[in-house]
């Protein structure tokens, strides 16, 4: 019996190539697709580094455009987030796992839990926690995909990143 589903599998398998495109551009290799009626809505990866804004998660990439695409439609998102699921990489921060609930969305699925700043349980439930103003609670599904999700982040991290900050770069005399 296959616990994660077919189309779960599928998607996520996008999400990992939006990961990989971050980790080509030396981001944090996190990648995340919207997906409602099988239809992909938006995808996101890191750009943090690229803007040099901490809040440029895949995540918040992707809701902001597909807030735009709402304006330029001139369509209203409110309900759009509800028939919505995320595909991501890593588990939801605690500032994404408050936006999500914020915007509505109906499940989250993610690959491999983030020790150090999740937001879906793994240091903080802000997906679950009983604050109403954030919504309703999120439905999550994780472990599709977290060895490679897993995987990606070490390749990241073992590497040099030369677009970290107080990374010395080398001038070429």
């Amino acid at each position: 019996m296959d616990l994660f589903g077919e189309a779960n599998k599928y998607w996520m398998s996008k999400a990992l190539n939006e990961a990989k495109k971050a980790l080509d551009r030396g981001e944090v290799p996190v990648g995340c697709i919207f997906v409602c009626n099988n239809e992909v809505l938006s995808t996101g990866s890191n750009k943090v580094t690229e803007t040099k804004n901490a809040t440029q998660h895949a995540e918040i990439v992707a809701i902001d455009e597909i807030i735009e695409q709402c304006i330029s439609k001139g369509e209203d998102n409110e309900n759009l987030f509800n028939s919505t699921t995320l595909y991501v990489t890593v588990e939801p921060c605690i500032m994404c796992a408050a936006a999500l609930r914020l915007v509505g969305i109906g499940t989250v699925v993610f690959g491999c839990h983030n020790d150090r700043f999740g937001g879906c349980g793994s240091v903080k439930n802000v997906s679950q926690d009983d604050i109403p103003q954030y919504g309703k609670p999120l439905n999550t599904i994780s472990g599709i995909y977290s060895e490679e999700s897993i995987e990606l982040l070490k390749q990241f991290y073992k590497g040099e990143n030369p677009n970290a900050p107080g990374h010395k770069k080398k001038i070429k005399v």
